[in-house]
């Protein structure tokens, strides 16, 4: 019986395929496209928390999906009011209710948020030496923005949990750093 001793071309070969998948696999998110900046219509975009309205002609990278979740999936936190009026404009996508800032609830980027099936669910957030549950009530959308629908906002970046107010409290942040802060997530 011959026995198979594998050559350099072979070893080769096989390196630069498992090579291959494995780098594929680490760029699963890639953008999705880009999207033109749309001045808004005067009052028609709400700056409540900071938030950024489209500039014209900038462009702005869209996603179909946010990193690969893990136990303790990294994202940035940023700073949203579900109240209505505030600047997280219509009711949530989930519910289609608006939400107190008092209550500890989040949207999420466009591919952890996965077509509404965390829609309810609680998450745990991490960071800043605490933790808190929050409940998903809404999508910061990554595919879209610059529009009436997305109160004249750019696309999300694809790694983003957007918490009220109540999160930002029982992380204990101060309140002078609200607005964006690295943390990890994870579902409850």
């Amino acid at each position: 019986m011959k026995r198979f001793i594998p050559n350099a071309s072979f070893i080769l070969l096989a390196t630069l395929i498992l090579t291959s998948c494995f780098y594929s696999e680490a760029q699963k998110c890639r953008p999705s496209g880009r999207i033109r900046g749309k001045k808004a219509p005067p009052g028609q975009c709400n700056q409540e928390n900071d938030s950024d309205c489209c500039k014209e002609g900038k462009m702005y990278t869209t996603y179909e999906c946010s990193p690969p979740m893990s136990s303790n999936t990294k994202a940035y936190l940023t700073l949203n009011s579900f109240q209505k009026g505030g600047d997280g404009g219509g009711p949530s996508e989930c519910d289609n209710q608006y939400h107190s800032d008092d209550t500890p609830v989040v949207a999420l980027s466009t591919g952890w948020f996965n077509h509404k099936s965390r829609c309810l669910h609680n998450i745990t957030i991490s960071g800043n030496g605490r933790s808190v549950v929050a409940m998903v009530v809404d999508q910061c959308d990554s595919r879209k923005g610059c529009d009436a629908e997305h109160d004249y906002q750019p696309p999300c970046p694809n790694n983003i949990v957007d918490a009220s107010k109540a999160v930002w409290k029982a992380l204990g942040v101060p309140l002078n750093e609200w607005g964006g802060l690295d943390i990890t997530w994870s579902d409850a």
